[in-house]
């Protein structure tokens, strides 16, 4: 059978000769080094990519344990509650970014619409322990309160997180570029991203232990509201320095044009197929178990620093690797062996109680570290980039984008499974006996079996189905080329139409881009 062109559909011999060197111009420059971001907009880009991390994220449930002290419960209630406004609200706030076009881009004015409430807001959330001194954990207008400031800055976060994704998929048409600005993002902001949570943990060992006579929340308050502002100051930054160079379309797409680039993208289902069968998995993180089993929550910086180099070097990895494996393959390579490594972690520790040997298991945690730090720069970079590949994929198959609409499908499976998953986790941290401001290293046997086996081997085995939906990932090589050529001569031939156009002739542009008529045009 002869060989088809992706775009015109006809055997690639009939072709002329001016069109077959065009269309192998279109395909080598897939594999371009192309720069359409300059250097100040990358370090921007860079700095956003760092203000994420900028934060004690790994210590709010201790915050909630040890100061706060929320009934188990009442966070349980919490996280039903608001997991289902969290649903509802994905679905209107992602039509109306869906809808959105201003003179300065589609997800702009959204981003920062979320980023000025979300800051503000999420401050107060720590001042909990001042508004309500002395409490008892089931105090309700105690948790009314902590609840009321989750639920609005959880909103706010939904329209800067949905516009924000998108956004991301918009700073550059190409596709190795856009690989190169996450790799160096991912790269340089690993380099300091673990700062502050390893001080704070080394800080929070000196005064649980009390080395330094320090006051514990007081702690948390000078590292938590300074690292909120600067991380909202380097994102807001990057939203004014940043750039959408990826065209929407002119008309507004409709709830169903969303609801349809959702259900025929086969890239963007089997993600979010992936992410649920994924996060079926029963966790609590491994820094419950550093500190009410082993003692110390600065035994999670001592057994990371042999990894640490590995991280950075793992980046160097990501080009040549990408070369000779497909984006498929490297999305199951990264899993399969991450895995792995965690399941040989369960299995010795939960050998003849091996698990509350600190002699044992730090070495043990020190070496899954270090493997696991192999793929550390493949598991930061890929996963996004098949993110944003499924973006273009929309716009390849059905002439528009619809990134909101596809990142609340995305978000959306998830979150309702996380209504459920996050209440089951706290009732299973009940029920196994953890008890809120105990002493450190004083919980039951049973109970710190738990906390170890629900930061290594639970998380593998109960979310294990997640990798089946990775092997029918259908963008890998010559069809993925071929996509990315036909993305380049279709905008090309839309950005010449719109500029020489008059009002009547951008009607029509509009009218044809809801049919895809335009891609076609040029076949005619």
């Amino acid at each position: 059978m002869a060989k088809k062109d992706a775009n015109t559909k006809i055997p690639v011999e009939e072709l002329s000769a001016e069109e077959q060197k065009r269309r192998q111009e279109e395909l080598d420059y897939v594999h371009q080094d192309r720069r359409y971001v300059g250097f100040k907009e990358t370090v921007a880009y860079i700095l956003n990519d760092a203000s994420a991390s900028l934060n004690i994220g790994q210590y709010n449930e201790r915050f909630i344990y040890d100061i706060v002290k929320i009934d188990f419960k009442l966070l349980a209630l919490q996280n039903s509650i608001a997991g289902v406004w969290d649903v509802f609200n994905d679905l209107f706030i992602g039509v109306i970014v869906e809808k959105t076009r201003t003179r300065w881009g589609k997800f702009k004015p959204w981003i920062l619409f979320g980023k000025i409430p979300l800051t503000i807001l999420g401050l107060w959330s720590w001042f909990v322990p001042i508004i309500f001194p002395n409490t008892a954990a089931d105090y309700i207008p105690k948790w009314a309160f902590y609840f009321t400031m989750s639920v609005i800055t959880e909103t706010a976060g939904t329209f800067s997180a949905i516009a924000g994704t998108g956004f991301m998929a918009t700073v550059t048409p190409h596709p190795v570029e856009r690989t190169r600005l996450m790799t160096q993002a991912n790269l340089i902001s690993s380099l300091f991203e673990n700062g502050p949570n390893l001080l704070f943990g080394v800080l929070y060992d000196l005064t649980i232990n009390k080395v330094t006579g320090w006051n514990l929340y007081h702690l948390f308050l000078s590292f938590a509201l300074p690292l909120a502002i600067l991380s909202a100051a380097l994102s807001f930054y990057y939203i004014f320095v940043a750039k959408e160079r990826v065209m929407q379309t002119i008309e507004r797409p409709s709830i169903i044009m969303g609801l349809k680039a959702i259900v025929k993208n086969k890239p963007i289902l089997l993600l979010c197929l992936s992410d649920f069968l994924q996060n079926f998995s029963v966790s609590k993180g491994r820094t419950n178990y550093y500190i009410d089993v082993l003692g110390s929550s600065s035994y999670k910086t001592l057994v990371g620093i042999p990894a640490s180099p590995i991280s950075y070097i793992s980046y160097s990895f990501i080009t040549p690797i990408r070369r000779k494996f497909s984006t498929k393959a490297i999305w199951i390579m990264e899993d399969l062996w991450t895995d792995m490594c965690w399941l040989a972690v369960f299995a010795i520790g939960s050998i003849n109680k091996n698990f509350k040997n600190k002699w044992i298991m730090l070495p043990v945690f020190a070496i899954e570290e270090c493997l696991e730090m192999c793929v550390y720069g493949l598991r930061k970079v890929i996963p996004n980039e098949i993110r944003n590949e499924a973006m273009d994929y929309c716009e390849w198959k059905l002439g528009y984008r619809a990134e909101a609409m596809t990142g609340v499908a995305k978000d959306l499976i998830l979150k309702l499974q996380g209504v459920f998953m996050g209440t089951i986790n706290n009732l299973i941290m009940e029920a196994v006996g953890y008890v809120q401001g105990k002493e450190i290293g004083t919980q039951s046997d049973r109970t710190k079996w738990w906390i170890f086996a629900m930061g290594t081997g639970i998380p593998v085995i109960t979310g294990a189905l997640g990798i089946i939906p990775k092997f029918f990932y259908p963008l890998h090589g010559e069809r993925r080329d071929a996509m990315y050529a036909d993305l380049l001569e279709r905008r090309r031939l839309m950005a010449e139409r719109v500029t020489n156009a008059d009002a009547e002739e951008l009607l029509q542009i509009a009218k044809e881009e809801i049919s895809g008529a335009y891609i076609q045009n040029k076949y005619e």
